[in-house]
């Protein structure tokens, strides 16, 4: 999921290129999730052999070469530039859990369950909102968090799954540090820092968590290994951009959805790489997982627009 807010609709815009501006941001979003699970296949892949952290580092010193130029145009170091260290270090530690814990799961899990479990992310923001930002949640979206987390019993099946219980929790707290994480950037957003400047400060951030990390843990990678984490690196960047470009151009409630399809990606590619076939009760909770965050998503535009919290 992302916080990004899209666009209104455009009132010079005619119908048909809405439509055409509207199916563009449909594609992008569908093609970022497929972007998403090949990173999360070829991480399955190396994980055996690469460590977690090596990994992490391979990541985010791709995405630091892939946002030189555009750092660059934005008008070089100066960009970096900010007044808000304290929340970028939030947004750097939150975020670096996230991914960790993420990347940690697609070694340990089928890749559709820890694709759906990092979809509770919305839940916890919702939670962690009313502390950390000062909103009300009224019933209709405390109702949907409830219902939620049913899905995520259903997914877990807490002794009774052959997943094993202790990665899925791991994923689970990863999907409160992207709360956190996403927290972080819509306080930024609201004090005026710039895209450019969160999302380079995460990467350098992340590159130095993860290279102290990495550096007691070294495995030099053969050749092929060494091309999968690039392309880890590589795929990842070509997702956040796609996604970036799908909520430039559509709105949220009619990209968000879409995101979801992710889910499906990483179930095909389980099934037919990793013959991870997902039970009835396992796609019962994703099923109510994604209504649930569908509708507290549809709650938040509807609060945005009346200024409530319900």
């Amino acid at each position: 999921m992302t916080d990004s807010q899209g666009l209104a609709e455009r009132p010079t815009e005619t119908p048909a290129a809405m439509a055409r501006r509207r199916a563009r941001a449909i594609v992008a979003i569908i093609a970022a999730a497929a972007a998403f699970a090949v990173a999360a296949t070829l991480v399955k892949l190396i994980a055996p052999a690469i460590p977690t952290a090596q990994i992490v580092l391979f990541r985010s010193v791709v995405a630091l070469f892939a946002l030189a130029p555009i750092i660059q145009r934005e008008g070089g170091i100066r960009v970096l530039r900010t007044r808000q260290p304290l929340l970028h270090a939030m947004r750097t530690f939150a975020g670096f859990g996230g991914m960790m814990t993420a990347f940690y799961g697609y070694a340990t899990l089928p890749l559709a369950e820890v694709t759906a479990l990092g979809f509770t992310m919305p839940l916890f923001l919702t939670i962690l909102s009313i502390p950390l930002l000062g909103e009300k949640v009224g019933i209709r979206r405390a109702s949907a968090v409830v219902v939620g987390f049913l899905g995520v019993l259903l997914i877990l099946r807490p002794g009774a799954s052959d997943v094993p219980l202790g990665p899925a929790l791991v994923v689970v707290f990863g999907a409160v540090c992207w709360a956190l994480a996403m927290i972080a950037i819509r306080r930024m957003g609201e004090q005026g820092e710039s895209n450019v400047a969160i999302v380079a400060w995460f990467s350098i951030g992340g590159t130095v968590l993860a290279g102290a990390l990495a550096i007691p843990v070294w495995v030099t990678p053969s050749w092929t290994e060494f091309a999968a984490l690039v392309g880890v690196g590589l795929s990842s960047t070509v997702a956040q951009l796609l996604m970036t470009d799908a909520y430039r151009r559509g709105e949220p409630t009619i990209v968000a959805p879409f995101e979801y399809s992710g889910i499906l990606w990483t179930a095909l590619i389980g099934i037919m790489l990793f013959d991870e076939t997902p039970s009835p009760t396992m796609a019962a909770g994703v099923a109510v997982l994604v209504a649930s965050g569908l509708y507290i998503l549809h709650r938040e535009v509807i609060r945005r627009r009346q200024g409530g919290g319900r």
